[in-house]
């Protein structure tokens, strides 16, 4: 028996503001949230797939210093990347890029409120 799976389980994105963050991917997402129930350190999103995302912010009472990457970290699945596009921008969310065309998938970049950069896409 192989020790690991080739499975992903969770993706983790340290965070510096744990209830600012969890607004801030629950607005993406349209995800309902009561922020009474955020609890330090860590909170796990509920997504519709197997994988999961945990907005990290380290130990209770310390902040936690992000130094964002340059490259997105992961991507959230849209069917409609025009009408995503659109959705972002009236969060008022930093979008990092405009819209990317290739022959078989679309894409774009937004920031998060410490500088994560998650892309947006249909492939």
């Amino acid at each position: 028996m192989i020790p690991i799976k080739n499975k992903m389980n969770t993706v983790f994105v340290h965070v510096s503001d744990l209830k600012n963050s969890v607004r801030w991917y629950s607005r993406l997402l349209n995800e309902q949230v009561d922020l009474s129930e955020v609890k330090e350190p860590v909170h796990n999103m509920t997504l519709n797939q197997y994988t999961g995302l945990t907005l990290d912010a380290g130990p209770t009472g310390e902040k936690k210093e992000i130094v964002p990457s340059e490259y997105p970290l992961f991507n959230f699945h849209t069917e409609d990347i025009e009408k995503a596009y659109v959705f972002v921008k009236e969060l008022g969310y930093p979008i990092e890029s405009e819209i990317i065309r290739f022959d078989d998938f679309s894409y774009f970049n937004v920031s998060d409120p410490d500088g994560n950069i998650i892309m947006i896409c249909t492939g």
